[in-house]
């Protein structure tokens, strides 16, 4: 079913990125539509606590979103459940966004800001236990484990924030780093040294994980000795928490746009691509920090930039 409407926009994701572009589309006059296939929010919805965001000192990702979804459907944005399967273009430069079961969307630019997912370590058996002992979520997982201890792979931000948030649950988090050192910011650093809880092995690495039903055996290849450690228990008795990185969501509009080594989508400071009407926002893009408010500010101007390319530039 092809809706009859040529809305001015489609915006594909309901993250911070796309709400944001949706209330500045708003304020434009746009007429806008944003699709999303699960609930808005995306991986903030994963984040328990956010104490970095101006003006909000301590929230959840849940409470924020929600009041960022909420103050969206106060100006009259539409957000439609779908699952976007392809992007095509039509010889007046108009765009198609078709959708799983059928329906697809008639728009004349679009905004894609369709996120990011977890990367996988890549050791052997992470696959195959994957919601059975191998977790990418502490939010979601991190009460399964309650005074048992767990394995923490990487030493990123994201890595340090969701080691901090399983000693709430944890007897142990290990830290399982790579590299020599943290790459987590200095204040984040100093609250893992603060916390007993918390233990780091640098130079380490998983080579890979054993089970049957449910993970009971975790090798640690030490970079240096090259020493095998194997960690075993009953199912269940201990996790692994893997967060190294996000993989950008660009597979839509990878015939539209270019994208860097690790297909995250080019764009110029306007958010624009390469081609006429398209534009990315949030953790899609190519860029140097990926945080919530990175992401807003980045709808922003992607909506301000739709705006002024259809005609209709926002004031200021």
């Amino acid at each position: 079913m092809s809706e009859s409407t040529l809305y001015d926009l489609v915006i594909i994701g309901a993250g911070p990125a796309g709400i944001s572009a949706a209330i500045y589309a708003s304020r434009a006059l746009l007429t806008t539509v944003v699709l999303e296939q699960t609930s808005p929010g995306g991986q903030v919805l994963l984040t328990s606590e956010v104490d970095n965001y101006p003006g909000v000192p301590s929230t959840s990702g849940y409470e924020l979103i929600q009041a960022m979804e909420n103050q969206a459907k106060d100006l009259g944005v539409t957000i439609h459940s779908a699952q976007v399967s392809s992007i095509s273009s039509t010889c007046d430069n108009y765009f198609i966004i078709s959708c799983n079961g059928g329906t697809s969307y008639n728009a004349k630019a679009v905004i894609l800001a369709s996120g990011s997912t977890p990367r996988k370590a890549g050791f052997e058996g992470e696959e195959d236990f994957i919601g059975r002992g191998i977790s990418y979520c502490a939010t979601c997982d991190g009460m399964f484990y309650r005074n048992k201890p767990v394995y923490v792979v990487g030493g990123g931000n994201s890595a340090a924030e969701e080691a901090l948030f399983l000693t709430r649950f944890a007897s142990e988090v290990h830290m399982i780093i790579r590299k020599d050192h943290l790459r987590a910011q200095a204040a984040l650093v100093d609250q893992l040294q603060q916390n007993e809880k918390v233990f780091v092995h640098f130079r380490t690495t998983i080579s890979k994980v054993e089970g049957k039903d449910l993970l009971t055996k975790l090798y640690l290849h030490n970079e240096d000795t090259d020493e095998i450690t194997c960690i075993s228990g009953d199912p269940g008795s201990f996790g692994v928490f893997v967060f190294v990185g996000q993989l950008p969501s660009s597979e839509l509009i990878k015939e539209f746009a270019e994208l860097d080594q690790t297909g995250a989508v080019i764009t110029d400071e306007y958010m624009a691509t390469r081609t006429p009407g398209l534009y990315c926002a949030g953790d899609v893009r190519s860029k140097v920090l990926r945080q919530i408010i990175t992401a807003a500010s980045d709808g922003a101007v992607a909506a301000t930039s739709v705006a002024g390319y259809l005609g209709q530039p926002i004031a200021g």
